[in-house]
């Protein structure tokens, strides 16, 4: 039973909602175009969020052409337009030889590799194995279900993890000191609930403590609430990726979790309009000034104001590091591993690697990871020893690369069982607690109703 075939309508209309924040319009393509010459290496990617993204991977390929002789045909794509087209490529067998999609990740690549669509690309990550961080190698180890055991399928490129953001102006409005922001779980939560309050005793009743999507639209709902049940411990899925969801300390976790998230909602700390953001509502929203605190996937909504207005982001909004969990553990972040993708039809392999082995040498990497304006961040430690990636003077970037080099780290559960990446797809997570939020439904049945698809998902792939 594969993903792609019982779930492309589904999936491919869920994923053109994914990172809407980042969208950008692209080169239209079709599968129908001519193929590039035999001896061309064709590269989809797609379009970064800023210019200089682009403008560095075309002087990768620009360098590498001139060094080797080869030719490249690069195009830049949508993310909507590289999916889709990358599956009617898979449909047709008329293939690129590289392909680059940010939501792929953890949606798609998993069962591309569990098929056996992807190329194994040891040769190219071995050379340089030692200088990845862990957890962008165990990011790429897919299973695959033919060779039945876990082999390298992607390449990692940059990486992400959750972030918090606030106004600084704001929150003086509440009368609360930035330097007062507790560290400890329900502290800092309780922290925004009673900004919130202090502002509707001074008339302002447009602002809220807190942006926590809350919608089966928004990839951001179960990405934030991933993050919110490594905090309370819940464990999924065991190293080998069986599903744990039978024990009912499990559960009873997942409740108290669902609980917990819901209840901001509830309890009017979270805007109504929550329960309808798409992966752009949090960012509007909170730029509007209409949340003082906001959680995001990426650093996309300090890093959409660093070229319009630098006050605004160097001195208007604040990144700070999630709490400590709520057994005063320090947090543990949830990563996605932004990959690169050889097919196993890939007409020129062996072009593909040699390209990518170039790549990703450090001094071609760095500056179109630098290009992302910390968007993203480097998957080897020696890439943040720059002033770029340490400049004390920028509040976001910063506190980034703090998390990335000094806390703890894991990919997602996608990469240990490619069941899972169905329920990110389905967005599981969203629909539980939309269900709470608009329906009414306990915590408790909502847990149920999520653990009961979760198992059906897994016994179905195991068909």
């Amino acid at each position: 039973m594969t993903l792609i075939r019982r779930l492309a309508p589904l999936g491919l209309l869920i994923l053109g909602a994914l990172f809407s924040a980042c969208s950008n319009s692209a080169t239209t393509l079709t599968t129908t175009e001519p193929a590039a010459d035999a001896d061309t290496l064709v590269i989809w990617w797609e379009r970064g969020y800023y210019a200089q993204e682009d403008e560095a991977i075309e002087a990768v390929v620009n360098a590498w052409e001139q060094e080797t002789g080869n030719s490249v045909e690069i195009k830049f794509l949508d993310q909507d337009t590289v999916l889709k087209e990358t599956e009617n490529a898979l449909k047709s067998g008329r293939m690129p030889d590289i392909v680059h999609s940010l939501e792929a990740e953890h949606t798609l690549i998993p069962a591309w590799a569990w098929e056996g669509e992807l190329a194994d690309v040891s040769k190219v990550i071995d050379p340089l194995r030692d200088r990845f961080n862990p957890t962008a190698i165990q990011s790429v180890q897919y299973y695959n279900s033919t060779a039945q055991q876990r082999i390298p399928h992607a390449i990692p490129l940059k990486q992400q993890t959750i972030h918090i953001h606030y106004w600084r102006d704001l929150l003086a409005e509440a009368g609360l000191d930035e330097a007062d922001i507790p560290t400890e779980w329900d502290a800092f939560w309780d922290f925004w609930k009673q900004a919130q309050d202090n502002l509707r005793d001074q008339g302002k009743s447009d602002v809220y403590g807190l942006g926590l999507a809350m919608s089966k639209e928004a990839s951001d709902t179960y990405a934030t609430f991933h993050q919110v049940l490594e905090a309370y411990d819940v464990e999924l899925l065991d190293a080998d990726g069986n599903l744990q969801v039978d024990d009912p300390d499990t559960r009873e976790k997942i409740a108290a979790a669902l609980d917990w998230y819901s209840r901001f909602y509830t309890d009017g700390y979270v805007p109504e309009v929550a329960t309808e953001w798409t992966d752009s509502g949090n960012n509007g929203v909170f730029l509007n000034r209409e949340l003082l605190m906001v959680v995001n996937p990426t650093l996309s909504i300090p890093g959409s104001q660093r070229e319009d207005d630098e006050d605004i982001y160097f001195n208007q909004i604040a990144t700070i590091e999630f709490p400590n969990e709520p057994d005063g553990e320090s947090p543990t972040y949830l990563v996605n591993t932004n990959q690169i993708l050889i097919f196993e039809e890939a007409p020129n392999k062996a072009l593909a690697e040699d390209f990518l082995s170039y790549l990703i040498q450090p001094e071609n990497l760095a500056p179109y990871l630098e290009g992302s304006l910390g968007r993203f961040f480097p998957v080897m430690a020696e890439l943040t020893e720059t002033p770029f990636w340490n400049d004390a003077t920028d509040p976001h970037i910063s506190t980034g690369t703090r998390v990335f080099t000094e806390r703890s780290t894991r990919p997602g559960y996608h990469t240990l069982n490619v069941a899972y990446s169905e329920v990110d797809i389905n967005n599981v997570w969203g629909q539980a607690i939309e269900s709470i939020v608009l329906d009414g439904v306990s915590p408790t049945a909502a847990a149920d109703q999520a653990i009961a698809e979760i198992q059906t998902i897994f016994e179905e792939w195991q068909q």
